[in-house]
């Protein structure tokens, strides 16, 4: 896994020095390049994608994206369907057995086995969240994702990981129930909100269901794939297949779906990995010292509260 990662990662960067597909005065490889390294760590941990996303390029002073909504879309697209490619990967032997085992009980009209039960718990708990998408993205987008909200989702998120976390770890995926993995499932819709994290608020509620730390994140991600894969699906149809592609966008697209795939494979590993020996606490810390950080800038008057 690590080798795919490594190949993946180093295709990415060669397209990136040579500019392939890139068009002057558009979104440069190399800025594609350092965004999808930021989506494919932050995607996977506990610490919001969709805020660093914004404080990226507000740092960096990096106005493309967003003064071109068309091509921003379509670059939203790569990123995601290189993080969905991560997940799907990685999981694959539960995605064919969870899938498999809601078709089996789709044709028998019964649930009569533990795989049946969670596929239909993942099913159920993406509905709110799909639905929320759906119909409020673009309202959310357009009140919230400002540096000093992030900062203030960063900080309130983080201490309810930190006190989920307190709590003691008794249960596996298979003994969570129908009602508190759709709480779960409903957590999701939170996490609209740049700065709160999709997967931090579903690792946060499983924690507070009691769920062992390698569980939640198991479930956060395995909720992840039905939420990126429609979104995938949707804005790829709508924004890539009925309309043309952006001039200069096939560069950073390219870029940015091979390297958000080679960093989320290894964020996955490399999360899992450490929450089976360690707690969460190193995440809750790293929020608060970028929300911290965020405060510092702003108040400097480097950049502004507002992007």
């Amino acid at each position: 896994m690590y080798g795919i990662a490594a190949l993946l990662l180093l295709v990415a960067a060669i397209l990136s020095f040579a500019d392939v597909g890139e068009k002057a005065g558009r979104l440069s490889d190399w800025q594609a390049f350092a965004l999808v390294i930021t989506q494919g760590v932050t995607e996977l941990l506990p610490i919001s994608s969709s805020g660093h996303l914004i404080l990226v390029p507000w740092l960096a002073d990096w106005h493309y994206l967003e003064a071109h909504p068309d091509f921003n879309k379509t670059f939203d697209v790569a990123l995601h369907l290189g993080t969905l490619v991560a997940v799907v990967v990685y999981f694959w032997a539960d995605v064919v057995r969870y899938v498999g085992a809601w078709f089996r009980s789709v044709a028998r009209r019964s649930v009569s086995s533990l795989d049946e039960r969670i596929a239909w718990w993942i099913f159920a708990a993406t509905i709110p969240a799909a639905i929320a998408g759906a119909l409020g993205e673009d309202s959310i987008e357009s009140h919230l994702g400002q540096p000093w909200q992030i900062a203030v989702f960063l900080s309130v998120f983080g201490v309810l990981l930190w006190l989920a976390d307190r709590l003691p770890q008794q249960k596996r995926i298979g003994e969570l129930g129908f009602w508190p993995a759709f709480a779960v499932g409903i957590s999701q819709i939170l996490a609209l909100m740049p700065g709160v994290s999709r997967s931090g608020i579903t690792i946060t509620t499983g924690r507070f269901f009691r769920l062992d730390r390698d569980s939640a994140a198991r479930f956060a991600f395995l909720l992840l794939i039905p939420i990126v894969f429609g979104a995938v699906v949707y804005k790829g149809i709508k924004h890539v297949v009925l309309e043309s592609l952006p001039a200069g966008s096939i560069g950073p697209f390219v870029v940015g779906t091979m390297a958000a795939a080679a960093i989320g494979l290894v964020a996955i590993d490399l999360l899992l990995g450490y929450v089976r020996r360690h707690d969460y606490t190193v995440f809750v810390v790293y929020r608060l010292l970028v929300a911290a950080g965020i405060v510092i800038v702003i108040a400097s008057g480097w950049r502004g509260a507002h992007f």
